[in-house]
Protein backbone atom coordinates (compact mmCIF):
# COMPACT_ATOMS: atom_id res chain seq x y z
CA UNK A 1 0.00 0.00 0.00
CA UNK A 2 1.32 3.20 -0.79
CA UNK A 3 1.93 5.90 1.63
CA UNK A 4 -0.30 8.94 1.74
CA UNK A 5 1.37 11.96 2.24
CA UNK A 6 0.41 13.76 6.10
CA UNK A 7 -0.96 16.92 7.14
CA UNK A 8 2.81 17.96 7.74
CA UNK A 9 5.83 16.63 5.72
CA UNK A 10 7.03 12.93 6.35
CA UNK A 11 10.36 14.62 7.74
CA UNK A 12 8.49 16.52 10.33
CA UNK A 13 6.32 13.60 11.31
CA UNK A 14 10.02 11.78 11.81
CA UNK A 15 11.89 14.27 13.98
CA UNK A 16 8.49 14.37 16.45
CA UNK A 17 8.81 10.36 16.77
CA UNK A 18 12.54 10.71 17.12
CA UNK A 19 12.05 12.79 20.12
CA UNK A 20 9.69 10.81 20.90
CA UNK A 21 11.78 7.49 21.41
CA UNK A 22 14.58 9.51 23.11
CA UNK A 23 11.88 11.01 25.78
CA UNK A 24 10.74 7.24 26.29
CA UNK A 25 14.51 6.54 27.15
CA UNK A 26 15.08 9.33 29.33
CA UNK A 27 11.62 8.97 31.36
CA UNK A 28 13.71 5.45 31.95
CA UNK A 29 16.06 7.61 34.12
CA UNK A 30 13.52 9.25 36.24
CA UNK A 31 11.78 6.11 36.60
CA UNK A 32 14.04 4.46 38.16
CA UNK A 33 15.57 7.21 40.33
CA UNK A 34 11.46 7.52 42.14
CA UNK A 35 12.02 3.77 42.99
CA UNK A 36 13.76 4.39 46.30
CA UNK A 37 10.65 6.16 47.35
CA UNK A 38 8.18 3.64 46.32
CA UNK A 39 7.16 1.88 50.05
CA UNK A 40 7.20 -1.92 49.09
CA UNK A 41 6.44 -5.21 51.14
CA UNK A 42 8.75 -6.86 50.25
CA UNK A 43 11.65 -4.62 49.15
CA UNK A 44 12.09 -4.82 45.54
CA UNK A 45 14.79 -2.11 44.71
CA UNK A 46 17.90 -1.27 45.83
CA UNK A 47 17.13 0.98 48.47
CA UNK A 48 14.49 2.28 50.75
CA UNK A 49 14.35 5.71 51.36
CA UNK A 50 13.47 7.08 54.77
CA UNK A 51 10.81 9.09 53.31
CA UNK A 52 8.31 7.50 51.24
CA UNK A 53 5.94 9.71 48.91
CA UNK A 54 2.97 9.51 47.58
CA UNK A 55 3.83 11.69 44.69
CA UNK A 56 6.57 10.20 43.34
CA UNK A 57 5.13 6.70 43.44
CA UNK A 58 2.52 7.93 41.76
CA UNK A 59 4.84 9.26 38.98
CA UNK A 60 6.26 6.01 39.01
CA UNK A 61 3.29 4.58 38.35
CA UNK A 62 1.95 6.37 35.75
CA UNK A 63 5.27 5.99 33.67
CA UNK A 64 5.75 2.47 33.98
CA UNK A 65 2.27 2.42 32.09
CA UNK A 66 3.70 3.32 28.74
CA UNK A 67 6.86 3.85 28.44
CA UNK A 68 8.40 0.38 27.26
CA UNK A 69 5.16 -0.27 25.02
CA UNK A 70 6.16 3.47 23.43
CA UNK A 71 9.40 2.73 23.30
CA UNK A 72 8.71 -0.54 21.55
CA UNK A 73 6.42 0.90 18.99
CA UNK A 74 8.89 3.73 17.81
CA UNK A 75 11.35 0.89 17.61
CA UNK A 76 8.69 -1.06 14.97
CA UNK A 77 8.44 2.21 13.39
CA UNK A 78 11.82 2.99 12.64
CA UNK A 79 13.29 -1.06 12.27
CA UNK A 80 11.15 -1.07 9.11
CA UNK A 81 12.13 2.22 7.75
CA UNK A 82 15.85 1.21 8.37
CA UNK A 83 15.59 -2.21 7.17
CA UNK A 84 13.51 -0.74 3.60
CA UNK A 85 16.30 1.87 3.21
CA UNK A 86 19.26 -0.24 3.97
CA UNK A 87 18.23 -3.90 2.88
CA UNK A 88 18.09 -6.90 4.65
CA UNK A 89 21.91 -7.57 5.20
CA UNK A 90 23.07 -3.99 6.17
CA UNK A 91 19.69 -3.64 8.44
CA UNK A 92 21.04 -6.62 10.51
CA UNK A 93 24.82 -5.76 9.93
CA UNK A 94 23.57 -2.28 11.64
CA UNK A 95 21.34 -3.69 14.64
CA UNK A 96 24.11 -5.83 15.32
CA UNK A 97 26.56 -3.18 15.86
CA UNK A 98 24.32 -0.85 17.35
CA UNK A 99 21.94 -3.17 19.44
CA UNK A 100 23.91 -6.39 20.19
CA UNK A 101 27.40 -5.01 20.72
CA UNK A 102 26.60 -2.27 23.53
CA UNK A 103 24.52 -5.16 25.10
CA UNK A 104 27.95 -7.45 25.23
CA UNK A 105 30.27 -5.03 25.72
CA UNK A 106 28.14 -2.68 28.10
CA UNK A 107 26.67 -5.51 30.41
CA UNK A 108 29.83 -6.55 32.27
CA UNK A 109 31.09 -3.16 32.45
CA UNK A 110 27.89 -1.73 34.35
CA UNK A 111 26.81 -5.16 36.12
CA UNK A 112 30.27 -4.55 38.02
CA UNK A 113 29.59 -0.91 39.68
CA UNK A 114 25.72 -2.12 40.28
CA UNK A 115 26.66 -5.08 41.91
CA UNK A 116 29.10 -2.61 44.04
CA UNK A 117 26.30 -0.48 45.22
CA UNK A 118 23.80 -3.10 46.31
CA UNK A 119 26.81 -4.18 48.39
CA UNK A 120 27.07 -1.12 49.80
CA UNK A 121 23.01 -0.40 50.23
CA UNK A 122 23.26 -3.67 52.33
CA UNK A 123 25.43 -1.91 55.11
CA UNK A 124 22.07 -0.27 56.00
CA UNK A 125 18.93 -1.97 57.01
CA UNK A 126 16.66 -0.42 54.29
CA UNK A 127 19.08 -1.63 51.74
CA UNK A 128 20.33 -4.04 49.53
CA UNK A 129 18.00 -5.69 46.91
CA UNK A 130 16.06 -8.89 47.49
CA UNK A 131 16.25 -9.95 44.34
CA UNK A 132 19.31 -10.12 44.50
CA UNK A 133 20.34 -12.08 47.83
CA UNK A 134 20.57 -15.30 46.86
CA UNK A 135 22.72 -15.23 44.36
CA UNK A 136 24.61 -12.88 41.83
CA UNK A 137 25.31 -15.10 39.28
CA UNK A 138 22.68 -17.63 39.11
CA UNK A 139 22.59 -20.26 36.70
CA UNK A 140 21.49 -20.51 33.67
CA UNK A 141 18.75 -19.64 32.08
CA UNK A 142 18.37 -17.25 34.53
CA UNK A 143 20.38 -14.11 34.06
CA UNK A 144 20.39 -11.26 35.62
CA UNK A 145 20.23 -8.88 32.35
CA UNK A 146 19.47 -5.73 34.59
CA UNK A 147 17.92 -2.78 32.74
CA UNK A 148 19.84 -3.67 29.31
CA UNK A 149 16.68 -6.32 29.04
CA UNK A 150 15.28 -4.17 25.97
CA UNK A 151 18.14 -4.91 23.78
CA UNK A 152 17.98 -8.62 24.43
CA UNK A 153 14.22 -8.42 23.98
CA UNK A 154 14.61 -6.37 20.95
CA UNK A 155 17.25 -8.78 19.11
CA UNK A 156 14.50 -11.09 19.67
CA UNK A 157 12.36 -8.99 18.15
CA UNK A 158 14.48 -8.24 15.28
CA UNK A 159 14.99 -11.85 14.12
CA UNK A 160 11.53 -12.67 14.76
CA UNK A 161 10.10 -10.13 12.19
CA UNK A 162 12.52 -10.70 9.78
CA UNK A 163 11.63 -14.50 9.52
CA UNK A 164 7.97 -13.78 9.51
CA UNK A 165 8.11 -11.08 7.04
CA UNK A 166 10.56 -13.67 5.11
CA UNK A 167 8.09 -16.29 4.97
CA UNK A 168 4.96 -13.38 4.36
CA UNK A 169 6.75 -12.57 0.92
CA UNK A 170 7.66 -16.08 -0.10
CA UNK A 171 4.32 -17.33 0.65
CA UNK A 172 2.46 -14.08 -0.63
CA UNK A 173 4.00 -13.35 -4.11
CA UNK A 174 0.84 -11.34 -5.45
CA UNK A 175 0.89 -9.19 -2.59
CA UNK A 176 -2.60 -10.06 -1.34
CA UNK A 177 -2.40 -11.04 1.82
CA UNK A 178 -0.28 -7.64 3.28
CA UNK A 179 -3.18 -5.62 1.71
CA UNK A 180 -5.50 -7.57 3.51
CA UNK A 181 -3.02 -7.00 6.31
CA UNK A 182 -2.61 -3.17 5.91
CA UNK A 183 -6.90 -2.87 5.25
CA UNK A 184 -7.74 -4.61 8.69
CA UNK A 185 -5.17 -2.64 10.48
CA UNK A 186 -6.13 0.69 9.21
CA UNK A 187 -9.52 -0.50 10.12
CA UNK A 188 -8.54 -0.65 13.84
CA UNK A 189 -6.84 2.08 14.15
CA UNK A 190 -9.28 4.33 12.51
CA UNK A 191 -11.56 3.11 15.23
CA UNK A 192 -12.23 4.90 18.27
CA UNK A 193 -11.78 2.06 20.30
CA UNK A 194 -8.49 1.01 18.84
CA UNK A 195 -6.57 0.91 22.02
CA UNK A 196 -9.16 -1.34 23.66
CA UNK A 197 -8.70 -3.87 20.72
CA UNK A 198 -5.40 -4.09 20.48
CA UNK A 199 -4.67 -4.48 24.92
CA UNK A 200 -7.02 -7.33 24.01
CA UNK A 201 -4.28 -9.84 24.15
CA UNK A 202 -2.10 -8.25 26.94
CA UNK A 203 -5.49 -8.12 29.10
CA UNK A 204 -5.98 -12.25 28.71
CA UNK A 205 -2.45 -12.63 29.55
CA UNK A 206 -2.49 -10.37 32.63
CA UNK A 207 -5.83 -12.11 34.00
CA UNK A 208 -3.92 -15.93 33.01
CA UNK A 209 -1.63 -14.77 35.70
CA UNK A 210 -2.10 -15.73 39.13
CA UNK A 211 0.69 -13.02 40.90
CA UNK A 212 0.04 -10.24 38.76
CA UNK A 213 -0.49 -7.18 39.99
CA UNK A 214 -0.86 -3.59 38.17
CA UNK A 215 1.98 -2.14 40.21
CA UNK A 216 4.35 -4.84 38.09
CA UNK A 217 3.18 -3.71 34.67
CA UNK A 218 4.21 -6.28 32.12
CA UNK A 219 6.35 -8.78 33.79
CA UNK A 220 9.71 -7.64 31.96
CA UNK A 221 12.60 -9.85 31.23
CA UNK A 222 15.03 -9.01 33.44
CA UNK A 223 15.92 -11.93 35.44
CA UNK A 224 15.99 -14.53 32.19
CA UNK A 225 17.53 -15.33 28.91
CA UNK A 226 14.31 -16.77 28.51
CA UNK A 227 12.02 -13.98 27.65
CA UNK A 228 8.62 -14.33 29.43
CA UNK A 229 5.13 -14.35 27.97
CA UNK A 230 3.63 -11.14 29.03
CA UNK A 231 6.64 -9.07 27.48
CA UNK A 232 6.33 -11.28 24.00
CA UNK A 233 2.85 -10.33 23.69
CA UNK A 234 2.73 -6.71 24.90
CA UNK A 235 6.29 -5.80 23.39
CA UNK A 236 5.92 -7.88 20.72
CA UNK A 237 2.25 -6.14 20.14
CA UNK A 238 3.88 -2.79 20.33
CA UNK A 239 7.12 -3.41 17.82
CA UNK A 240 4.17 -4.93 15.28
CA UNK A 241 1.65 -1.84 15.46
CA UNK A 242 4.87 0.21 15.13
CA UNK A 243 5.98 -1.86 11.95
CA UNK A 244 2.42 -2.02 10.35
CA UNK A 245 2.33 1.81 10.62
CA UNK A 246 5.15 2.78 8.99
CA UNK A 247 3.98 0.92 5.87
CA UNK A 248 0.77 3.33 5.94
CA UNK A 249 2.19 6.90 7.81
CA UNK A 250 -1.14 8.66 6.94
CA UNK A 251 -2.68 6.84 9.94
CA UNK A 252 -0.56 8.60 12.38
CA UNK A 253 -2.55 11.65 11.56
CA UNK A 254 -5.58 9.84 13.50
CA UNK A 255 -3.57 9.30 16.11
CA UNK A 256 -2.37 13.44 16.21
CA UNK A 257 -6.24 14.57 16.07
CA UNK A 258 -7.24 12.21 19.24
CA UNK A 259 -4.32 13.35 21.46
CA UNK A 260 -6.79 15.09 23.80
CA UNK A 261 -9.63 12.37 24.21
CA UNK A 262 -6.42 9.43 24.35
CA UNK A 263 -4.44 11.89 27.09
CA UNK A 264 -7.78 12.57 29.34
CA UNK A 265 -8.58 9.07 29.19
CA UNK A 266 -4.99 8.01 30.31
CA UNK A 267 -5.10 10.16 33.16
CA UNK A 268 -8.62 9.11 34.46
CA UNK A 269 -7.33 5.39 33.84
CA UNK A 270 -3.86 5.87 35.51
CA UNK A 271 -5.51 7.41 38.72
CA UNK A 272 -8.01 4.83 38.78
CA UNK A 273 -5.55 2.17 38.42
CA UNK A 274 -3.46 4.02 41.42
CA UNK A 275 -5.67 3.88 43.51
CA UNK A 276 -6.82 0.38 42.96
CA UNK A 277 -2.92 -0.63 43.37
CA UNK A 278 -3.21 0.62 47.00
CA UNK A 279 -6.63 -0.77 47.87
CA UNK A 280 -4.82 -4.26 46.88
CA UNK A 281 -1.45 -3.74 48.24
CA UNK A 282 -3.05 -3.56 51.49
CA UNK A 283 -6.20 -5.96 50.99
CA UNK A 284 -4.12 -8.71 53.63
CA UNK A 285 -4.43 -6.17 56.35
CA UNK A 286 -7.97 -5.25 55.47
CA UNK A 287 -10.37 -8.32 55.50
CA UNK A 288 -13.23 -6.31 55.50
CA UNK A 289 -13.18 -4.97 52.10
CA UNK A 290 -16.40 -5.51 49.90
CA UNK A 291 -14.85 -6.89 47.08
CA UNK A 292 -12.59 -10.56 47.22
CA UNK A 293 -8.83 -9.28 46.16
CA UNK A 294 -9.09 -11.98 43.49
CA UNK A 295 -12.15 -9.67 42.06
CA UNK A 296 -9.91 -6.49 42.35
CA UNK A 297 -6.90 -7.82 40.28
CA UNK A 298 -9.25 -8.98 37.73
CA UNK A 299 -10.51 -5.38 37.65
CA UNK A 300 -7.20 -4.00 37.62
CA UNK A 301 -6.37 -6.18 34.67
CA UNK A 302 -9.40 -5.00 32.46
CA UNK A 303 -8.44 -1.24 33.07
CA UNK A 304 -4.41 -1.57 33.02
CA UNK A 305 -4.54 -3.06 29.82
CA UNK A 306 -6.54 -0.49 27.74
CA UNK A 307 -4.27 1.88 30.28
CA UNK A 308 -1.19 0.96 28.10
CA UNK A 309 -2.67 1.48 24.71
CA UNK A 310 -4.93 4.46 25.33
CA UNK A 311 -1.41 6.48 27.26
CA UNK A 312 0.90 4.70 24.70
CA UNK A 313 -1.51 6.70 21.33
CA UNK A 314 -1.75 9.71 24.02
CA UNK A 315 2.20 10.03 23.95
CA UNK A 316 2.66 9.59 20.34
CA UNK A 317 -0.32 12.31 19.79
CA UNK A 318 0.85 15.03 21.90
CA UNK A 319 4.54 14.62 20.02
CA UNK A 320 2.88 14.71 16.73
CA UNK A 321 1.05 17.47 17.48
CA UNK A 322 3.36 19.76 19.46
CA UNK A 323 6.56 18.17 18.64
CA UNK A 324 6.54 17.81 14.87
CA UNK A 325 9.69 19.93 13.28
CA UNK A 326 13.36 20.08 13.76
CA UNK A 327 14.96 21.10 17.34
CA UNK A 328 18.52 21.56 18.05
CA UNK A 329 17.84 20.68 21.28
CA UNK A 330 15.68 17.59 21.18
CA UNK A 331 17.83 16.32 18.16
CA UNK A 332 20.66 16.67 20.62
CA UNK A 333 19.07 14.98 23.52
CA UNK A 334 17.28 12.31 21.16
CA UNK A 335 20.97 11.27 20.49
CA UNK A 336 21.97 11.55 23.84
CA UNK A 337 19.37 9.31 25.25
CA UNK A 338 20.45 6.22 24.19
CA UNK A 339 24.37 6.73 26.28
CA UNK A 340 22.32 8.36 28.98
CA UNK A 341 19.99 5.15 29.33
CA UNK A 342 22.88 2.67 29.30
CA UNK A 343 25.12 3.95 32.07
CA UNK A 344 22.83 5.66 34.30
CA UNK A 345 21.56 3.36 36.79
CA UNK A 346 24.55 2.09 38.57
CA UNK A 347 24.71 6.17 39.14
CA UNK A 348 21.41 6.49 40.01
CA UNK A 349 21.81 3.82 42.77
CA UNK A 350 24.36 5.60 44.33
CA UNK A 351 22.77 8.69 44.69
CA UNK A 352 19.48 6.99 45.83
CA UNK A 353 21.55 5.32 48.72
CA UNK A 354 23.61 8.22 49.47
CA UNK A 355 20.66 10.24 50.24
CA UNK A 356 18.27 7.23 51.86
CA UNK A 357 19.22 8.23 55.31
CA UNK A 358 18.98 11.93 55.01
CA UNK A 359 16.10 13.46 56.96
CA UNK A 360 14.85 15.53 54.18
CA UNK A 361 11.71 15.52 52.09
CA UNK A 362 11.97 13.02 49.08
CA UNK A 363 10.69 15.42 46.47
CA UNK A 364 14.17 17.50 47.48
CA UNK A 365 16.45 14.52 47.41
CA UNK A 366 14.46 12.54 44.07
CA UNK A 367 15.36 16.32 42.82
CA UNK A 368 18.75 16.40 44.11
CA UNK A 369 19.80 12.69 42.01
CA UNK A 370 18.40 13.93 39.02
CA UNK A 371 20.21 17.35 38.81
CA UNK A 372 23.59 15.61 39.81
CA UNK A 373 23.29 12.69 37.49
CA UNK A 374 21.64 14.44 34.14
CA UNK A 375 24.25 16.93 33.68
CA UNK A 376 26.72 14.44 34.73
CA UNK A 377 26.49 11.52 32.10
CA UNK A 378 25.21 14.62 29.49
CA UNK A 379 29.19 15.66 30.24
CA UNK A 380 30.40 12.42 29.50
CA UNK A 381 28.55 12.05 26.62
CA UNK A 382 29.84 15.03 24.91
CA UNK A 383 33.50 14.50 25.99
CA UNK A 384 33.57 10.99 25.16
CA UNK A 385 31.10 9.58 22.99
CA UNK A 386 29.43 12.34 20.66
CA UNK A 387 32.52 12.64 18.30
CA UNK A 388 34.61 9.51 18.78
CA UNK A 389 33.79 6.19 17.49
CA UNK A 390 31.45 5.26 20.41
CA UNK A 391 28.99 7.31 19.19
CA UNK A 392 29.34 6.00 15.90
CA UNK A 393 28.44 2.65 17.43
CA UNK A 394 25.29 3.87 19.22
CA UNK A 395 24.31 6.23 17.01
CA UNK A 396 25.28 5.01 13.52
CA UNK A 397 27.55 7.67 13.02
CA UNK A 398 30.41 10.53 14.54
CA UNK A 399 29.34 13.96 14.99
CA UNK A 400 31.30 16.43 13.84
CA UNK A 401 31.79 19.17 15.79
CA UNK A 402 30.06 22.66 14.88
CA UNK A 403 27.94 20.45 12.79
CA UNK A 404 24.45 19.76 13.35
CA UNK A 405 24.15 15.80 12.83
CA UNK A 406 21.27 14.27 11.00
CA UNK A 407 21.06 10.95 11.38
CA UNK A 408 18.84 9.14 14.04
CA UNK A 409 19.71 7.06 16.99
CA UNK A 410 19.90 3.54 17.94
CA UNK A 411 16.36 1.88 17.38
CA UNK A 412 17.08 0.74 20.89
Amino acid sequence: MSHSSAVTPASERLHALDALRGIALLLGIVLHATLSFVPSSPRFWVIQDTHPSLILSLLSFAIHVFRMTTFFLMAGFFARMSFHRRGAFDFVKDRLQRIALPLVIGWPLLFVPIALVISWAGNFPNGGSIQWASSWLPPLPNFRLTHLWFLYVLLQLYAATLLLRGAIVWLDASGSLRTVIDRLFARIIRHPLAPQVLAIPIGIAFCLDPRWVNVMGVRTPDQSLITNAQAWICFGTAFGVGWLLHRQIDLLRILERRWLVHLLTALCLIMVGFVLSGVMLSAPGAPKLPYSFATLRLVSAILYAPAIWITTFAALGLALRFMSGFSPTWRYLADASYWLYLIHLPIVMALQVALSQRDWPALVKFAIILVVAIPLMLASYHLMVRFTFVGAVLNGRRAMRRVLPQGGIATA
